[in-house]
């Protein structure tokens, strides 16, 4: 009698446990382990320089032409060359007095007198050389020296004129292109044929600071062709 009494007991518990699900056989539930996350570092984009504005984004190379002119009176010009000099020497029998002159040469030589042209504290002297020529058949109204002036870095410059028209400059080749000069800066007609070209130098004053890249020859040859060149 013990041992069914005491075996009902258990199968009742065993009902017991069973209705309450504390026997259910399915697996416990683990929680979910953690992915560690790595944190990515969002770059900022590199800012992009912004390129520095051409002013003359179509100025011819030296020794390039531009024509001016019309119907058949056509005339060319170029800038052909450029020299920067810190000072210069410079003789002219016109200029300077006969004592000067003959202090400066030996005797039964060509008396000249010998000047320094000296720039400003921080600048330089640029020379520019310039050619126009006349291709065609007629004479034809070239630019005067006045119509050429030099931007700079942004800066414009005029020319700055020799004393007289014989002025002879040390290690510079010709004289400064004008046919007219001391009659209001005006260089006249040029007859037709290479022989007959216009050419020489014209100087500038500009800072030493001078850079061929960012430095620009600016003419208006006429009233409606304007050319510029790039010294670079």
């Amino acid at each position: 009698m013990k041992i069914k009494y005491t075996i009902a007991i258990f199968g009742v518990l065993f009902l017991i446990l069973l209705f309450t699900g504390c026997t259910s056989t399915s697996p416990p539930v683990q929680a979910p382990t953690p992915v560690p996350t790595t944190a990515v570092a969002i770059l900022s984009p590199t800012p992009t320089p912004t390129p520095t504005a051409v002013p003359y984004p179509n100025a011819l190379a030296l020794e390039q032409y531009a024509t001016f002119g019309s119907a058949d009176m056509i005339g060319q010009a170029t800038i052909y060359g450029f020299d920067i000099k810190p000072n210069y020497t410079w003789t002219s029998p016109s200029w300077n007095s006969p004592s000067e002159q003959g202090a400066a040469s030996p005797p039964l030589e060509t008396q000249r007198g010998y000047n320094m042209e000296e720039p400003q504290s921080g600048n330089t002297f640029l020379f520019i050389y310039v050619r126009v020529m006349n291709p065609g058949k007629n004479a034809v109204y070239a630019p005067s020296a006045k119509q050429f002036v030099v931007n700079s870095n942004g800066m414009f410059y005029n020319y700055s004129p020799v004393h007289s028209s014989d002025v002879i400059i040390d290690k510079v080749p010709g004289t400064q292109y004008d046919y007219q000069i001391g009659r209001g800066g005006t260089v006249g007609f040029i007859q037709p044929g290479d022989s007959n070209k216009a050419e020489g130098y014209l100087i500038y004053e500009i800072p030493s600071t001078f850079s061929p890249n960012a430095t620009y020859v600016v003419s208006n040859l006429d009233y409606q062709n304007q050319a510029v060149w790039n010294l670079g």
